[in-house]
């Protein structure tokens, strides 16, 4: 760092005007471009924040409310009695900790029983 001290300090000492000019001189001399540099720890934090594990929310159980009691209790692996208390207490979580591909799976059955169903 001691062999470019000089360099920072004159960067240091330049306004945002005349450092704005400086990008722009190193972009065009290198054929770069410091935006690019910059998208890329954003993209890497949205890939971060994609989340792991889900959450099935039943909101409202619709018309086909046997249908759904028929899904929830076969995915579930329930007893009639538990699947139709689960559905009757709508909105409820009907599963949580699920992998995406499961909740997505469990979420469109249960979409095409009638009911309406949130992941959360």
């Amino acid at each position: 760092m001691e062999k470019h001290a000089d360099l920072l300090t004159k960067i240091e000492n330049m306004s945002v005007l005349e450092l704005n000019d400086l990008v722009k001189a190193i972009e065009e001399k290198f054929g770069v471009s410091a935006a690019a540099v910059a998208a890329a720890p954003a993209a890497a934090t949205e890939a971060a924040d994609e989340k792991s594990a889900y959450t099935v929310h039943l909101t409202s159980a619709g018309e086909g409310k046997i249908a759904v009691m028929k899904v929830v209790k076969e995915v579930l692996a329930l007893g009639l009695k538990d699947a139709k208390d689960l559905v009757d207490g709508a909105p409820v979580d009907l599963k949580k900790d699920m992998k995406k591909a499961e909740a997505d799976d469990f979420k469109k059955k249960l979409e095409e029983a009638g009911a309406s169903v949130e992941l959360k």
